[in-house]
């Protein structure tokens, strides 16, 4: 790598924007956590701690790419979103909209330019990483059709529903209203096939 080319490169900007973006998104993946576990929806409270975990993993990735100006200060401009809400449905929307639009658009491009810019390693990063911020997009989504519509602890359909407190699965149209075994209130309650370690859909499903 060209380390003068590189320094004054956008590629180099990117970078800085996407690790403060991925900084951010974790941040507020984890406070959005914490308001859904006080509200007993202890389901989305697992889903925004996973997510906020990747976006780390993200972060340091991006983070990595820059090892070449270590040391050295990188200035950026950028617009960050504020999401605050204390309705859970509200902070998926948000979620889901700021996951689409780093897929949609931002990391494509950043990809293109760094491709552009003769630096391929990191243009892989982008575009892959594009390709997970999409998939977190649709979870999102995903819980908040299950949230908006009455179903997150209801199903049509029979199906087994796993206390993350203790394990203890239940069959049936609806997630128990206290798990019989640890006591634990309905909140802990997930479908199965959602489960950790549970199958195609491993952890939380796109469909």
């Amino acid at each position: 790598m060209d380390k003068t080319f590189f320094q004054e490169s956008q590629t180099l900007q990117n970078l800085m924007l996407a690790f403060a973006g991925e900084s951010q998104a974790r941040n507020r993946y984890t406070f959005a956590a914490a308001l859904c576990g006080k509200q007993n929806f202890h389901v989305l409270d697992a889903v925004f701690t996973f997510t906020a975990n990747q976006e780390k993993e993200h972060a340091q990735i991006f983070y990595n790419h820059m090892k070449a100006v270590s040391g050295r200060q990188v200035h950026i401009s950028g617009d960050y979103p504020v999401n605050l809400s204390h309705d859970a449905l509200d902070l998926l929307r948000m979620a889901r909209d700021s996951e689409f639009e780093e897929s949609g658009a931002l990391y494509p491009s950043f990809g293109d330019t760094a491709r552009q810019e003769g630096f391929p390693e990191i243009a892989d990063s982008f575009e892959r990483i594009a390709r997970i911020e999409q998939s977190h997009g649709n979870r999102f989504a995903r819980y908040m059709d299950l949230l908006g519509g009455g179903g997150l602890y209801v199903s049509d359909t029979e199906q087994g529903w796993l206390c993350l407190n203790c394990g203890h699965i239940h069959q049936g149209t609806e997630a128990p209203k206290s798990c019989p075994v640890c006591g634990h209130p309905q909140g802990f309650f997930l479908r199965l096939e959602a489960a950790p370690y549970g199958g195609p859909g491993v952890l939380f499903p796109m469909q």
